[in-house]
């Protein structure tokens, strides 16, 4: 097993096997099956080709042995920095048809943070594209490689300079690959923090193909669907909730976007036949606004919507403004997910985070001294499961603190539970403000100002503060009508409107920043750390 992996304890193993959660079945040899009843069909559509299944198996193939040829093998850890291109779906498979292990880096880190990755991964290699978006991604290699001492190769997509092309690993002769064990670590997700550096999440092929069929089935997502990545394909929702690697793997077509914008993606919709996405509620209310002047098509389409909260006005308006299905959509990449149901009321999908995709994921809602709260009060969410893992790689501090001794692990959000058994997220542990002496969930505070119709993204957050204790301060981008109406919003209006709404009093923002934009991480949740820090630019008071 892998050094610095936390395994299942060997009772729950068995359990999990017995199940039938843990099939025994690698990755890579789960695409191989799917290329065996697809061969023909079209796999993966990016902006500059189209693959067959037995295209993108033969690329693969051939990338997997040019990789050992390298001196690649099994466990040894590859930082991959593509972004949304066939390329990373062969390079994908073709490390886990060895047992390397990707470290799925995302397009926006820069040197720091693919340093950070090498090093604490102990990266041997680094995959990424010559250039993208006007950044030159070789000079950044020359960087890390310089520093990151294990980092023996640099592979490039395109024109590579001194570096290995992937076109070159691409044309190397087929060999037969030895079989993976599944229980190994398939790859390393990033957590989703907003401060500091991503810790490393090892997944199993075990665990990670569960995740992937399970939310293909709670989504009916098969053979014949469509799965767009308008997201980055390496973050965990866009890879394997079901994502572009679910769609390989039931022997559907993944779609991978360039970029989310409305005037690129929904074309893509309608011309690739699109059934399935995952977005954040803040492109969802963009795309439902983008809509009005852009007409598309998206009757036939589940919008699956998470990384932070996506309130019950948040739903309405991209559900009419879309004329799709929602899912509304809980998911951490250490395992977890909840999920509400294609059958649901609506009342369910607008006001819950649905139910857990598995019989034997084991929920707790704590209180601060990690007793458990009666059932529909607020409290830590504790989870622990066939597809949750049992410690970051390598980082035994931040697993003391991270999971509980019985290995539940702490998810740092507040949340409730419904006598239904539904999910409701209130917020992050974190995000609570002292303002007046009271406890204020920013999240609660934002679905508020959600629903107001000038509104199209808010964030509150904190600034310390000698009489308040902190000053609420909120951050506002404005849809399009309101930002071209004669009549500004003020902060008047908005106290107004959320203490109608009925807010309590200390609750109401101190101060309205109107912005054009909010600063996101690179996994898209909103970087309340630069806005504490006041690094937004304001157009507006």
């Amino acid at each position: 097993m892998l050094d610095g992996f936390v395994p299942w304890p060997p009772d729950l193993a068995d359990r999990y096997r017995r199940a039938g959660y843990w099939k025994g079945i690698s990755l890579g040899q789960l695409f191989a099956d799917s290329v065996s009843r697809n061969p023909g069909k079209t796999a993966a559509v990016d902006a500059t080709r189209r693959v067959s299944y037995a295209e993108l198996a033969d690329e693969a193939g051939r990338i997997a042995s040019g990789l050992l040829d390298l001196g690649i093998r099994p466990r040894d850890r590859v930082v991959l920095h593509l972004p949304n291109v066939i390329e990373f779906l062969s390079t994908t498979v073709a490390l886990f048809s060895i047992g390397a292990i990707p470290v799925m880096a995302l397009p926006g880190h820069r040197r720091d943070e693919i340093l950070h990755l090498a090093r604490s991964s102990g990266a041997v290699a680094y995959v990424g594209p010559a250039r993208f978006q006007g950044f030159d991604y070789r000079q950044l290699a020359r960087e890390v490689r310089r520093d990151a001492p294990d980092l023996r190769h640099v592979v490039v997509v395109g024109e590579a300079e001194e570096f290995t092309p992937l076109s070159e690993l691409a044309r190397s002769d087929l060999r037969e690959l030895a079989p993976v064990d599944a229980s190994e670590v398939a790859l390393l997700l990033l957590s989703g923090g907003t401060t500091g550096t991503p810790k490393l999440i090892p997944r199993t092929h075990d665990d990670y193909a569960y995740n992937i069929f399970e939310c293909a089935r709670v989504v009916a997502f098969d053979d014949s669907g469509v799965y767009l990545a308008a997201n980055p394909v390496p973050h965990n929702a866009a890879l394997g909730c079901p994502g572009a690697l679910g769609a390989l793997l039931v022997g559907g077509k993944a779609v991978l976007a360039a970029n989310p914008s409305p005037d690129h993606v929904f074309p893509l919709i309608e011309r690739e036949g699109v059934t399935l996405t995952t977005l954040v509620p803040a492109l969802a209310l963009l795309w439902a606004e983008a809509a009005q002047a852009m007409p598309v098509d998206m009757s036939g389409v589940t919008i699956q919507v998470g990384s932070s909260k996506f309130g019950p006005s948040a739903v309405a308006r991209v559900s009419e403004g879309l004329k799709c299905r929602i899912a509304n959509v809980y998911g951490i990449g250490e395992g977890l997910i909840t999920h509400t149901r294609l059958d649901d009321p609506p009342e369910v999908v607008y006001s819950t985070e649905g139910r857990p995709i598995c019989p034997d994921d084991e929920i707790r809602i704590v209180d601060e001294d990690g007793n458990d709260v009666p059932l529909g009060e607020t409290g830590e969410l504790l989870t622990r499961g066939p597809y949750t893992i049992r410690g970051y790689f390598a980082a035994p501090d931040h697993n003391r603190r991270s999971f509980t001794p019985d290995g539940f692990y702490r998810t740092g959000d507040l949340a409730r539970m419904t006598k239904e058994g539904n999910i409701v997220i209130e917020g992050r542990l974190k995000d609570i403000i002292h303002h007046l002496g009271e406890k204020v969930s920013a999240e609660e505070v934002e679905g508020h100002v959600l629903t107001h119709p000038m509104v199209r993204d808010a964030a509150v957050v904190g600034i310390p503060d000698d009489e308040l204790d902190e000053r609420l301060c909120l951050y506002v981008v404005l849809t399009a009508d309101a930002d071209a109406a004669a009549s500004p919003l003020t902060l008047r209006a908005i106290r107004e409107h959320i203490r109608d709404r009925g807010l309590a009093s200390y609750k109401l923002p101190d101060e309205l920043i109107i912005v054009p934009d909010l600063p996101r991480t690179p996994v898209g949740k909103i970087d309340k750390k630069s806005l504490r820090e006041g690094k937004l630019p304001q157009y507006q008071h």
